[in-house]
C-alpha cells in the first residue's frame, strides 16, 4: 500500500472514528488523534553527535498520544541519557526496532550506505537529505520507496528556511572560529591574529553570500575584530545587512570578477551560498584560489550541497581540512555536530511543530495544510518530487501534486 493509499485511509478511519465518538467528545473539547509511531535514531555518520529530537520534545509527542521509540544511546552526543527520555514516556528500542517498528523516522543527518536497507515503503524519514549533491543516496531513496522530507528544503510562502535557519546560524558561527583557528602558523596557516592588535591591521575576510550563514559569519568575524567584506547579490539584502551590521562590514555586488578580485586580499574566505535544494553552485576556481595568499583559509559552508569551489570536497571533524593550492580548505560536512547541545536544542525548537503536523494528521493530510512541509517532500513513492534534484542528477521530476492530493479534506 502507498503512502498516497495508506494516508487516504487514515483520514477514513480517522473520519469514522471522529462521527463514533463527536458526541461524547465534542462537549469536552477533547481532539481525538490517531496514535503514530515516531522513531528516533541514533546517528552513526563519523563525528556527529547530534540528535534529532530532546527529551523536551520527546514529552511535547507523548502528551500528544503517539508512541516515540528511541534507539539505546540516541543522545548520549548531546548529553541526553536513555534515562531521561524513558522518563518523559519514551520507549528505548535497539537500531533495528526503531527502523523497523517506525512510521514516521527523524534523524539529523541522511542515511549512510549501511543503513540503505532499512529503508522500506511506508516510512516517512524526516531529517536533512542534501540529495542534490549524491546521487547514490538520491537513487536508493527512489528504489526503496520510502517518502523522504529534507529539513532542508521546507519552505515558506516568504522563502525562508525554518528549518535549516538554526544549523546555518551555528555553522555561520563556527566557519568565522575555524577561519581564526587555522590561520594560526602551526596548524598550517598564514600566522594571522584575525583581529590583529593595535598598530597592526587585523586579517581580511570574505565572506561570500550575505544569507544567514553569511550574516552570522560575519557578526563572529567582526566580534574578533576582522576586517570583513561581504559579497552579495540581492541589492535588498545588502541594505538590510547595511542597517542591523550598522556599517561595520564592506557590502559589495558579488560577480565573478568581484571574487576573483576580493580572493587576492583575503586571508580567510567564509563560502556561504545556498540554492535550495540544489547543488551549490562552483564560484571559486582553482586558478583564482592559485592566485590567494600562501596559507590563506578557505572554509566552505556550501560543502553540504557539493562545495562552492571546485576544491571543495567534504571532511570530517576528526580531519577537517587539507591543503589545495596553497590553501587551507576546511570543509567539514556537519559543521553544528561540533557543538551538538546547542545544535539538538535549536534543531528541535524549529523541527518540532512540523514533526507533530505530521503525527497528529498523518502525512498527506498535513502536507495539504501546510504548503511549506509539502516542498520538503523530496522522494515519494518512487518519485523524485523536488525539480531542482532531478535537475542535478538528470532524473525524472514529478510534482508532489501528480502523486498525492494536495487539498485538505
Amino acid at each position: 500500500m502507498s503512502v498516497a493509499d495508506v494516508g487516504r485511509k487514515r483520514r477514513t478511519d480517522a473520519g469514522e472514528a471522529a462521527d463514533r465518538s463527536e458526541r461524547c467528545l465534542g462537549e469536552r473539547g477533547i481532539v481525538a488523534r490517531p496514535e503514530m509511531k515516531i522513531g528516533v535514531a541514533r546517528e552513526i555518520k563519523p563525528d556527529e553527535y547530534r540528535v534529532a529530537l530532546t527529551p523536551a520534545g520527546a514529552r511535547e509527542l507523548v502528551q500528544h498520544g503517539h508512541d516515540v521509540l528511541v534507539e539505546a544511546g540516541a543522545g548520549e552526543g548531546s548529553a541526553f541519557a536513555d534515562a531521561a527520555y524513558a522518563a518523559v514516556g519514551a520507549h528505548i528500542v535497539s537500531g533495528d526496532e526503531v527502523w523497523s517498528e517506525s512510521e514516521l523516522l527523524l534523524k539529523v543527518k541522511e542515511p549512510v550506505e549501511s543503513e540503505y536497507g532499512q529503508l522500506r515503503p511506508g516510512l516517512v524519514l524526516f531529517t536533512y537529505l542534501h540529495i542534490a549533491a549524491d546521487e547514490p543516496l538520491t537513487r536508493a531513496l527512489l528504489e526503496s520507496g520510502v517518502v523522504a522530507v529534507a529539513y532542508e528544503t521546507v519552505e515558506t510562502d516568504h522563502r525562508a528556511l525554518p528549518l535549516l535557519a538554526p544549523m546555518s546560524e551555528i555553522a555561520g558561527r563556527l566557519a568565522a572560529q575555524a577561519a581564526a583557528y587555522f590561520l594560526e602558523k602551526p596548524l598550517g596557516g598564514r600566522g594571522l591574529l584575525l583581529g590583529g592588535v593595535p598598530g597592526v591591521a587585523p586579517a581580511r575576510v570574505v565572506v561570500i553570500g550575505g544569507g544567514i550563514v553569511g550574516y552570522n559569519a560575519a557578526v563572529i568575524a567582526i566580534g574578533l575584530g576582522a576586517n570583513v567584506t561581504i559579497l552579495e547579490r540581492s541589492i535588498d539584502r545588502m541594505r538590510h545587512l547595511d542597517e542591523i551590521l550598522s556599517g561595520r562590514v564592506s557590502l559589495v555586488m558579488s560577480s565573478a570578477l568581484q571574487i576573483e578580485e576580493s580572493l587576492l586580499d583575503a586571508d580567510a574566505v567564509i563560502g556561504a551560498v545556498l540554492i535550495p535544494g540544489a547543488r551549490a553552485p562552483k564560484l571559486i576556481t582553482r586558478e583564482m584560489l592559485r592566485e590567494m595568499k600562501n596559507g590563506a583559509v578557505f572554509c566552505d559552508v556550501a560543502i553540504d550541497q557539493g562545495g562552492c569551489a571546485e576544491t571543495s570536497h567534504p571532511t570530517t571533524h576528526s580531519e577537517p581540512v587539507y591543503e589545495a593550492e596553497g590553501v587551507t580548505h576546511y570543509c567539514v560536512a556537519n559543521m553544528p555536530g561540533a557543538v551538538p547541545i546547542t545544535s539538538t536544542k535549536a534543531l528541535t525548537n524549529a523541527t518540532l511543530p512540523y514533526v507533530e503536523e505530521i503525527a497528529d494528521h498523518g502525512l498527506p493530510e498535513a502536507v495539504a495544510r501546510d504548503p511549506a512541509l509539502a516542498r520538503g517532500v523530496n522522494v515519494l513513492d518512487g518519485h523524485l518530487t523536488y525539480e531542482a534534484v532531478a535537475e542535478a542528477h538528470g532524473l525524472e521530476y514529478t510534482p508532489l501534486e501528480d502523486v498525492l492530493p494536495l487539498s485538505p479534506v
